[in-house]
């Protein structure tokens, strides 16, 4: 799994955070778990595989919001059963 976070600049209200999730969601259709805050000016979701990072960057900057960083990292199940390993 793949965590990617993006650092987003604009979003003032919960519309502007539904429109970039919406925007994730047609951008990478595999992305799971999308999370979008505007107090945070940032938005992460889980993918199982890389993605085009220059796409979804230009997709969020066409609806009017700044993408100021993509950054996909590994991804590791954290939970209960992590902690018996």
């Amino acid at each position: 799994m793949m965590k990617t976070t993006l650092k987003i600049e604009g979003m003032m209200c919960g519309m502007c955070e539904s429109h970039i999730a919406d925007t994730i969601r047609n951008t990478i259709p595999s992305a799971k778990k999308v999370s979008v805050s505007r107090n945070k000016k940032e938005a992460s979701f889980l993918t199982e595989n890389g993605i085009d990072a220059q796409q979804l960057q230009t997709a969020i900057n066409a609806t009017g919001y700044d993408c100021l960083s993509v950054e996909t990292l590994p991804y590791e199940k954290k939970g209960l059963f992590g902690l018996w390993k």
